[in-house]
């Protein structure tokens, strides 16, 4: 099967990143790390905008009464819906910024952090709740990357990038995960695996930061399709879309030093296959 690309938002994003899409606005949602700002994109009408946070980004996802939750530098911070701004849990470390989150099947924040020198061990992914709990799962993270569910919520799927690997774990009722296991490995040469998204049928979506393409691997680990695309760092995909079946990719121009004039576009793949509706944040 032969997928082609669209541009969805031509942008230079130094580092675009965290592609979601929010039902309840019929928006994606995505971020510039580096450059500190939210952007929105109504596929439907084509209207943009972009919000400046203080401080740098590590994701964007809906909340279940509105408006947003973040995973800033120094933790976990609350949007409004009239554009209010609230820490829910603020946790600084020198050295260390959020990075990629997901919301789980319960609701809540999976929200991974790292250092900015990338030291291994240096970061973290920990479960936040609405009323600002924060429990930490791993605590020997280096660049804590993608986190989704299988559609039945019971498998959980993460990245750490370094590692070269899609790991899978067993989701609990109760928010913990046990059983780490890989799913995948990154061959040489390849890229290095960033962001990720599960499809209706359990697939895992894998986005390779220096591999300039989109990878899908079933649910038993084999690769199946592969989407080339003409940026080398593809950051996160995301399905979007009325019927969740165009797959939006984010991209970055970071540490290029003759970037592809796409570098740091958001990028869609339409009709790439069939998405799984996701939860907002309870809180």
């Amino acid at each position: 099967m032969t997928l082609a690309f669209d541009v969805a938002v031509r942008a230079e994003a130094e580092l675009g990143e965290g592609a979601t899409w929010d039902p309840a606005t019929g928006r994606l949602l995505w971020i510039d790390i580096l450059n500190s700002r939210v952007h929105t994109y109504d596929p439907a009408t084509g209207r943009r905008t972009v919000r400046r946070t203080g401080q740098h980004v590590g994701a964007v996802k809906p909340r279940a009464g509105g408006g947003l939750v973040l995973n800033l530098r120094d933790g976990v911070g609350l949007l409004d819906p009239d554009d209010t701004f609230r820490w829910l849990h603020r946790e600084p470390v020198a050295g260390r910024r959020g990075n990629d989150a997901a919301v789980a099947p319960d609701g809540g924040l999976l929200a991974g952090t790292m250092r900015y020198d990338e030291a291994p061990g240096g970061g973290t992914l920990s479960r936040v709740t609405g009323d600002g709990t924060a429990t930490v799962l791993l605590d020997d993270v280096t660049v804590s990357n993608g986190t989704g569910w299988s559609p039945d919520g019971r498998l959980m799927y993460y990245i750490d990038t370094p590692a070269r690997r899609v790991d899978v774990f067993d989701f609990g009722g109760d928010g913990t995960i046990a059983g780490r296991r890989p799913l995948a490995e990154i061959e040489e040469g390849a890229g290095f695996p960033d962001g990720l998204t599960v499809d209706a049928d359990g697939c895992v979506w894998v986005a390779l930061w220096d591999g300039g393409a989109v990878r899908r691997y079933t649910p038993s680990g084999e690769l199946d399709r592969v989407i080339e695309l003409p940026v080398p760092r593809v950051t996160c995909c995301a399905f979007g879309g009325p019927g969740l079946t165009d797959l939006y990719v984010t991209t970055a121009r970071v540490g290029l030093t003759a970037p592809h004039p796409l570098a740091g576009s958001l990028l869609v793949v339409p009709g790439a296959g069939k998405g799984v509706a996701q939860p907002a944040f309870a809180g």
